[in-house]
């Protein structure tokens, strides 16, 4: 950063300054001294200079009012900025605040303790309380309205400053002694602060200030030191809060007086004077919140007792004696400009990166990029690099570089902020210039280089593809103490970059051909590139702050820390002093407050500087007459500076604007256009071959144009190597028309409007039409179109159309884009537009408006399958004879059937593998109902009837309810039957279709043998149906008392063993033989269960025990012999059983279920709807 004195302004009477204070909202400025001076001034820029902006503009003193009220020295003075108050205060203890009414300031509210003066005094971050302080120890916090909150007396101590925590929840009181001491915000103490910056300091020292930023503006860096403390001998901490037990440690090296934050909390100012200096030394000195000096400002006067900053940052006040000094500041951005666009950074209370603008000055498109911890940018050509600490929180991989765990990173950006390639590197980049080849990145004691492109021309795709595939030596780093022989020894060791030197780097440049390294001593080192070869060594009598070298490396400009700007001509032989001969000779030209310069980048004599406000240009070291700016300059080309008013962009960073560019003539180009306007072309070429310049030959060429001297044009043209207006010359050499002539011309200079109306005025309605679609004005297009009528107005029509409906598919205007579609017959432009406004209606009606195999069908099939609309999306696929593609679709809807019918009915086979495949997606999910489902809706009935009855059988053996194992028993033999109706209905179908009895027959025996597979496996089926069907049949008929009939069913669980387990079957049995008497039968199933081994001891024991209970009381005999009994003995062949009852069956007319082949006695039937086991209607 750069500070210069730019104004000043006298107390009448010669009244010694104590205090000032600016508002940072309203710009007001109040002043306090002897004898109750208070004043209250404004700086307002004058609005008649619309031309100059920002600090060039001329400000002067708009409000300056002398407030009455106090009598004694005016000492203190603090704004209220939210509530528009100032709070004075004097010797006497008088307190004042004043408000402002209809522009003039009154007192609003006075207080006098009238026991000791007031110390400090201070608001909290919103403006709504103030903590006042005095001498002897009193403590007033009161609210904005006056009243008083809380008072304490802090007995034995002296006070003399206050200072607010940005969240009012912390004081900080500082003592006449020296310390600082923390308490709450009611007041209760909390702890004394620890002082690093006074350890090993004897003697006495006091508070200077304590001043604690706020926020207010964001931080420069996350976890950024904000609280400054400073004593009157000069040593400051910098803490990043009140318990911060690692501050960073100043020492000013002078008598401080006081300091203070800028708006930002970027920079801390620090004023006072030299020590050990006899005559009068004011300075101030300015810091980042790490410690490091930025600048030092030396004010005239004999003692400096205060300072303020401006709400911009970009003055500062300073009371000294009876004066009041301005200066004004010249911040270092974070900035750069690369291609029409221009870089900057600025930080946001909101976020804690930085955040990056890309700003197209072009188009006035701005991109928006946010990067944590950012050090520099810098630009050149089309590209930008991002230097930032790498973030710990997300390490890089190790394949990305070989510096793995690196701190910091460069990134290479293009004019748009898109990331090309991102270098991790350990050199911190304190200083980093680039060329079209290379980056360079120098810390302290070591410099990096990175060749980021060879040499030839490439795009940004190829530049991520040469970085990518690295080659040796395309990264190197050097010690600046190295001496480098340019041999490819730079390899890439970071041992060397840490290591420290006695003569650090202090600024680099680099071109093309050379790199320039400055050391604080004074000496350049240069190196060649690309080779890194150290050629040269300069000695300068200064210590460069910033280099840059002219277009043709020739000559180098020096600006040093006190903005003295020289030149050295590092090629020149001279001779030095002691008569010896050396290479480079330091320049006579030397300039003061200098803060900026760019060389041309066309002409190595020529250069831009700024000097204060003013911005001189020099040609061979003759400078012309200055321009009144405050820009920073972009671009020196084409005898046109480009300039950017930072300062006036980043008040309001979001919303750059482009009155913000300002591009100057140079005085050549300036005197060229007058002479051209005012002698003629004939004489002014002379002046022009005079001092050649490609733009004068340019402006000539375009002078010559305007007149139609087709022939200096061309010689113009020639000069300045346009190759494209010699071109356009010699075609309107060949037109014969004078009008056509000067309408080529007015399109040429684009004054498009004139030259369309003169085609029209000529009757070419074809070549305005064809200017206008040059210009890619299809509006216009149209309407020209609209007024005449031609053979090949049709196609152009459709063509108008359909680019504004383009025009306005670009915007995502869809509804608007249909209309123009439509009437241009762009049927895919269409079909998008439909599917971007979900107008699917349209889209079908689309799709049945097209002809088959048309190629926009199966897109249009494959929007519908995105929104998941089958039966459209297969009958678009269908038109465009895609069966396959209308399978997959309801495969991937889940529309089997659909699936299944299209593919049976285009005879196609893999239905079976997708069916499958799913099925196994699902089985691996455990969702097996959902296969079922599948299966069966798909008519692959065998598949689903295993399914369900691994189902049952799982169930079976979780015991779970009998009712639902036989559902699902019966759900698996329903299914089995289905498969074999599938089967004999296809039988039947290829029987009808085959002639030969021999063929059908061999059909019939190969499909019986299938069909024993699938009887097989229902049979197992309707077993576990029966079994838990005459189950659960006994349990209701013993409950019912019908015990006779309960022990007939329970008997025939006896063959199901395999599928109830014994144990149940058994138990059953026992209790229905028990419960009709029958003590024989009980008798068998106990020595039954006795003998299962599947019981425990103990159970068996049980049932042991309940035996002999029961036939001690009761003979196992039954006299009575069962119907049953006699059946099963008598014959050999078994009997059918009545599902109703469990009766066998004896009669011969018997009902029988058609789909379960079941039997059921026939006095039974009529008392059934449905039949008991399957639930088939009867």
């Amino acid at each position: 950063m750069f500070i210069y004195l730019c104004k000043k302004i006298a107390i009448p009477g010669n009244v010694r300054l104590k205090c000032i204070s600016w508002n940072k909202n309203q710009g007001f400025i109040a002043c306090g001294g002897e004898d109750g001076l208070l004043k209250v001034l404004k700086l307002e820029t004058q609005t008649d200079e619309a031309k100059i902006k920002g600090l060039a503009a001329p400000s002067n003193v708009s409000v300056n009012q002398t407030l009455e009220g106090h009598s004694g020295f005016v000492q203190v003075v603090t704004w209220n900025e939210q509530y528009q108050k100032l709070t004075t205060s004097d010797q006497n203890g008088l307190i004042i605040v004043w408000m402002l009414y209809k522009g003039a300031w009154y007192e609003e509210m006075i207080n006098n303790r009238n026991k000791s003066v007031v110390r400090s005094m201070s608001w909290n971050a919103d403006g709504q309380k103030i903590c006042i302080v005095y001498e002897d120890g009193a403590v007033i916090v009161g609210s904005v309205d006056g009243n008083r909150i809380w008072g304490k007396d802090l007995k034995g101590s002296h006070l003399c400053h206050v200072a607010w925590s940005s969240d009012s929840k912390v004081l900080l009181f500082g003592m006449a002694n020296g310390e600082v001491h923390i308490y709450d915000n009611q007041g209760n103490f909390i702890v004394k602060m620890k002082l690093s910056c006074l350890v090993n300091l004897t003697g006495a020292f006091s508070i200077a200030g304590i001043h604690w930023y706020h926020g207010t503006e964001g931080y420069i860096e996350p976890d950024c030191p904000c609280l400054a403390v400073c004593y009157d001998n000069g040593r400051c901490q910098i803490m990043r809060n009140e318990n911060d037990y690692n501050p960073v440690l100043i020492d000013t090296g002078m008598n401080v007086v006081c300091i203070q934050w800028n708006p930002c909390g970027s920079v801390l100012a620090v004023a006072g004077s030299l020590k050990g200096t006899s005559q009068d030394a004011n300075i101030v000195q300015f810091y980042t919140p790490f410690g490091e000096h930025l600048h030092t400002l030396k004010v005239p006067g004999k003692q400096i007792s205060s300072l303020s900053w401006e709400g911009g940052g970009l003055k500062i006040a300073l009371a000294v004696d009876y004066y009041i000094y301005f200066a004004n500041i010249r911040p270092h951005y974070k900035w750069g400009y690369c291609s029409n666009t221009v870089v900057y950074a600025y930080t946001r209370p909101d976020r804690p990166e930085c955040c990056v603008v890309f700003w197209d000055t072009k188009n006035n498109e701005k991109y928006v990029k946010y990067v944590k911890s950012l050090l520099s940018i810098t630009t050149y050509g089309d590209f930008c690099v991002l230097a930032t600490k790498a973030d710990e929180n997300q390490p890089q991989e190790e394949n990305e570089t070989e510096s793995f765990g690196a701190m910091y990173v460069l990134v290479l950006c293009n004019s748009i902020g898109t990331p090309l390639d991102p270098k991790y590197i350990d050199v911190e980049p304190l200083f980093v210039t680039m060329t079209k080849t290379h980056v360079i990145a120098a810390s302290r004691g070591a410099f990096y280089i990175w060749q980021y492109r060879v040499a030839k021309k490439l795009t940004a795709m190829e530049i991520n593809q040469v970085a990518r595939t690295r080659k040796e030596g395309r990264e190197r780093i050097y010690h600046i103490d190295d001496t480098s022989s340019g041999s490819g020894d730079g390899r890439l060791d970071y041992s060397r970059a840490i290591e420290g030197t006695r003569d650090p780097i202090c600024a680099i440049t680099a071109s093309d051909k050379i790199l320039l390294v400055g050391r604080e001593s004074g000496t350049i080192q240069r190196y060649s590139l690309p080779s890194v070869a150290l050629v040269q060594t300069y000695i300068l009598n200064c210590r460069a702050y910033q280099l840059s070298l002219n277009c043709n490396s020739s000559r180098l400009a020096i600006i040093d820390l006190s903005g003295v700007l020289t030149f050295f001509d590092l090629d020149v032989r001279a001779t030095d002093s002691t008569g010896q001969q050396v290479i480079g000779e330091q320049l006579k030209l030397e300039r003061k407050d200098v803060w900026d310069m760019k060389w041309a980048k066309d002409n190595p004599d020529l250069f831009a500087m700024m000097e204060k406000t003013r911005m001189y240009v020099f040609r061979n070291l003759d400078p012309e007459e200055p321009i009144q700016t405050s820009g920073y300059i972009c671009n020196f080309e084409d005898l046109e500076i480009k300039s950017v008013l930072l300062d006036e962009i980043l008040k309001n960073p979001e919303h750059p604007n482009k009155d913000y560019i300002i591009n100057f003539e140079i005085r050549s180009l300036r005197d060229s256009r007058a002479l051209i306007e005012k002698v003629g072309i004939e004489e002014s070429s002379q002046f022009i071959e005079d001092n050649p310049h490609p733009r004068l030959w340019r402006l000539l060429a375009e002078a010559a144009l305007q007149k139609l001297d087709l022939q200096m044009a061309e010689q113009a043209f020639v000069r300045c190597k346009d190759y494209q207006g010699i071109k356009f010359v010699k075609c309107l050499g060949n037109l014969q028309s004078e009008s056509m002539k000067q309408a080529e011309v007015a399109a040429y200079f684009s004054r498009f409007e004139e030259a369309e109306r003169m085609y029209l005025d000529m009757d070419r309605r074809d070549l305005a039409i064809g200017l206008r679609i040059k210009l890619g004005d299809w509006f216009r297009v149209l309407q020209l179109l609209r007024t005449g009528s031609g053979d090949s107005d049709d196609a152009l029509l459709e063509q108008a159309h359909n680019a504004i409906g383009d025009y306005f598919a670009d915007r995502q205007k869809w509804l608007n884009a249909v209309q123009y579609y439509v009437q241009g017959r762009n049927q895919e432009r269409l079909a998008e537009c439909y599917y971007m406004l979900e107008d699917y209606q349209g889209l079908e009606n689309l799709a049945n408006s097209l002809p088959e195999n048309h190629k926009l069908l199966p897109d249009i099939a494959h929007m519908f399958v995105r929104v998941g609309m089958c039966e459209q999306a297969v009958s678009a696929f269908l038109k465009c004879n895609q069966p396959k593609d209308a399978v997959d679709t309801c495969v991937h809807l889940n529309q089997w059937n659909k699936a299944v019918e299209l593919a049976k009915n285009h005879n196609m086979k893999e239905i079976g593998s997708l069916l499958a495949r799913y099925a196994s997606h699902l089985l691996e999910k455990n969702k097996i109902l959902d296969a079922i489902e599948l299966y069966r809706k798909a008519n692959y009935f065998f598949e689903a009837a295993k399914l369900m009855f691994k189902i049952a059988d799982e169930e079976s053996k979780k015991r779970t309810k009998p009712l639902r194992v036989k559902k699902l028993y019966v759900l698996s033999a329903l299914l089995m039957e289905q498969c074999h109706e599938q089967m004999q209905n296809a039988q039947r179908g290829k029987v009808k279709e085959k002639s030969s009895e021999s063929a059908s027959a061999l059909a019939g025996l190969l499909e019986e043998d299938v069909l024993s597979s699938t009887n097989r496996f229902a049979d197992n089926a309707w077993r576990g149906a029966e079994a838990y069907h005459f189950f659960i049949l006994a349990q209701k008929q013993l409950y019912k008392g019908s015990v006779d009939a309960a022990l007939k069913t329970a008997l025939h669980l006896r063959d199901y063993e395999d599928i109830i387990p014994a144990v149940e079957i058994y138990s059953l049995l026992a209790l229905c033989a028990c419960a009709n008497r029958a003590f024989d039968t009980c008798s068998k199933a106990f020595v039954k269960l006795e003998s299962l081994e599947t019981l425990r001891p103990e159970q068996r024991q049980q049932y042991e025990d309940l035996a002999l209970e029961i036939f001690t009381r009761y003979s196992p005999k039954y006299n009575k012999k069962s119907d049953l009994d006699d059946v099963l003995e008598s014959g050999d062949e078994k009997l059918p059983v009545c599902v109703a009852t469990g009766d066998p069956i004896l009669e011969y007319r018997f009902w029988m279920c058609s789909v379960c082949k079941h039997c059921m006695k026939a006095s039974e039937a009529g008392n059934y709807k449905s039949c008991p086991l399957c639930h088939s209607t009867v």
